[in-house]
C-alpha cells in the first residue's frame, strides 16, 4: 500500500514507534508525518478526530504540562482545537489514517481495524 497511510509520528514516544512497527509488519510503508516538525492544521485536526470517532477532549495530551499551564481542563472543544493547532506538543499520538479510517493508536489494536 503506498502513503495512502498516514501516521502522525513522535519518534520518541514508545507507543508511536510500536505502531509504527505494527503498520510495516502488516507490509504498509505509511507516509511518517513528524508533526511536532510538521504539524497538522486546526481543520486536519478536527477532521482526523472526528473520523477516529473521538471527541477532541481524548486527543490532548492531558499529562503534558501545557496543559495544565494553559488552563485547558475546562476549555471548550473549540478552544481545545485551537490549543491543539498551535501547540502540537499537545496532541496524543499516533494518530493513523488509512483508506480505511482514522484512528488514534491509543490502545495500539485500534488501529488493526483499519489495516
Amino acid at each position: 500500500m503506498p502513503a495512502e497511510t498516514r501516521i502522525y509520528h513522535n519518534p520518541k514516544c514508545s507507543t508511536s514507534r510500536k505502531t509504527l512497527d505494527l503498520l510495516r509488519d502488516n507490509g504498509i510503508e505509511p507516509e511518517v508525518v513528524q508533526y511536532l516538525k510538521t504539524p497538522p492544521t486546526r481543520a486536519e485536526l478536527a477532521t482526523m478526530i472526528a473520523d477516529a470517532g473521538i471527541g477532541v477532549r481524548a486527543a490532548v495530551r492531558k499529562r503534558e504540562s501545557l496543559y495544565a499551564e494553559l488552563g485547558l481542563a475546562d476549555a471548550s472543544d473549540d478552544e481545545l482545537l485551537d490549543a491543539l493547532a498551535e501547540h502540537p506538543i499537545l496532541i496524543e499520538r499516533p494518530f493513523v489514517t488509512t483508506p480505511k479510517g482514522t484512528r488514534l493508536a491509543r490502545p495500539i489494536d485500534t488501529v488493526r481495524e483499519i489495516l
